[in-house]
């Protein structure tokens, strides 16, 4: 089975208490699609995007372009990658 990985955003801040990573999207990202987070190279952890909020409201969808809060599973620091797989 080949997954064919779809690069979304970058990962530019993260909030360690509370989880939360900020991402600048460069491409369109839903709640209920499964993302995987990579840095250098290093493929980090996959999870499924349960949640996302800009400007401190919930949203469905992110768009190309605008910057995001997408609660994760595990800490991702600034510099990764995030991918829709």
């Amino acid at each position: 089975m080949i997954l064919l990985n779809f690069k979304v955003g970058n990962v530019t801040h993260y909030y360690d208490k509370i989880k939360v990573a900020v991402v600048e999207l460069s491409g369109d990202l839903a709640v209920g699609e499964k993302v995987k987070f990579v840095r250098g190279g290093e493929d980090l952890f996959e999870q499924n995007l349960d949640q996302m909020q800009m400007e401190h409201k919930k949203i469905t969808l992110g768009k190309k372009g605008e910057i995001v809060a997408i609660k994760t599973d595990k800490e991702v620091k600034a510099g990764a990658e995030v991918f829709k797989i």
